[in-house]
């Protein structure tokens, strides 16, 4: 075990106290675990220049640069830009590139003030550029679109752009129309995702539920059992209570008949007969109402888990996100069909009745082609 590094933040939770003090970025274990709130500064530091060297030498790879920068003068990547900025479509990603080079070329201090004069960009625009050039010099056809629609599709996760470029026509939609495709989409995977979150749930419920009801049916039959012993008992012990009444009562044999203490030994068996019968009536009584909170027990339970049930599929379609994808696909177009409606209202009350003639034309033509899609 190595010595104790008390600056590192992750020394509690690694296995080894190493001695890395002030090349943490050598420990294997800070290297792969240091995360915001875990990190060491200067040693971050160290991590972002590694990082910018890295672009640097992808950069001069995918570029074929000459190992001489110094044969561009930074006039000539202004001009470059001013002129790609005059060109427009795929040229954004010559702008990219030339920031790029710009902010190499530049001295600490220089690089603001040089946008700001020469090229007319904030750093967040140049940043913008830049990204876009890291990520879509791969993707000519991408830049080809513009720097506003390529900005929104990098707001995408790269490993999604692909699919996302395969199920929407990104070339015949207008950068709002793109944007709100990327929104649907982002709000149609959270919608999902807490669908799949809420069938869990449901799910467990659901579960829940079942053993709820074992327990309640196991009290029900308990109860029953109970009544059916209390039934017994009250009935035999008004059986007994009758034949009790009906018979003479055994009583010593004394030289002379005392009846008034016959009576009263009869009225006392009598009497202690009926406190019986009315102790197995008040439990007869009890097992009844048990038996009944018993029933109604079960009856909630069993709509509770019908309701358990019913809430578990509907999570379980929810969560499909091909299916949340559709569904916001349809609220949008009842929204815009619910737009077009009003406009064609007032289309109709023109007293050129052509315009609304052919907006009637064309939403039958959309309806049509709508009803097709169910074909």
């Amino acid at each position: 075990m190595g010595k104790k590094n008390d600056r590192c933040p992750l020394q509690a939770e690694c296995e080894k106290q190493c001695g890395f003090f002030g090349r943490e970025l050598d420990c294997p274990y800070y290297n792969a675990n240091a995360r915001e709130g875990y990190e060491i500064d200067d040693q971050e530091e160290r991590r972002r220049a590694q990082w910018r060297e890295a672009e640097e030498a992808e950069f001069a790879a995918r570029m074929g640069q000459l190992t001489h920068p110094t044969e561009r003068t930074i006039e000539t990547i202004t001009e470059d830009i001013l002129d790609a900025q005059r060109r427009g479509g795929e040229a954004i990603l010559t702008i990219g590139r030339c920031l790029i080079e710009a902010k190499e070329m530049l001295s600490h201090g220089e690089w603001l003030p040089w946008l700001n004069e020469k090229v007319s960009y904030s750093d967040r625009t140049a940043r913008r550029f830049m990204q876009m050039y890291r990520q879509l010099s791969n993707r000519p056809a991408l830049a080809n679109l513009g720097a506003s629609k390529a900005l929104a599709l990098l707001a995408l996760p790269e490993k999604d752009r692909d699919e996302f470029l395969e199920e929407n026509n990104v070339v015949d939609m207008t950068t709002r129309q793109l944007e709100q495709a990327i929104k649907d989409r982002d709000e149609a995977r959270k919608a999902a995702e807490t669908a799949k979150a809420d069938a869990k749930a449901a799910e467990q419920a659901r579960a829940k539920m079942e053993a709820d009801m074992k327990v309640v049916n196991a009290t029900l039959e308990a109860a029953k059992a109970e009544k059916e012993q209390a039934d017994r008992e009250a009935a035999r012990l008004e059986q007994e209570l009758a034949e009790l009444k009906k018979r003479p009562v055994d009583v010593a044999v004394e030289a002379v008949v005392d009846q008034e203490a016959i009576e009263r030994a009869r009225e006392e068996a009598v009497a202690e007969m009926q406190a019986k019968l009315d102790k197995a009536r008040e439990a007869k009584k009890k097992a009844d109402e048990k038996r009944g909170e018993a029933e109604s027990a079960l009856e909630l339970a069993q709509a509770q888990l019908k309701d358990a049930e019913r809430d578990r599929k509907n999570a379980v379609l929810t969560s499909d996100e091909d299916m949340a994808m559709f569904k916001a696909f349809f609220q949008q177009a009842q929204a815009t069909a619910n737009q077009m409606r009003g406009l064609l209202l007032k289309l109709r009350g023109r007293p050129d009745q052509a315009a609304a003639q052919g907006a009637e034309k064309a939403l039958k033509a959309l309806a049509e082609a709508i009803g097709r899609c169910a074909d």
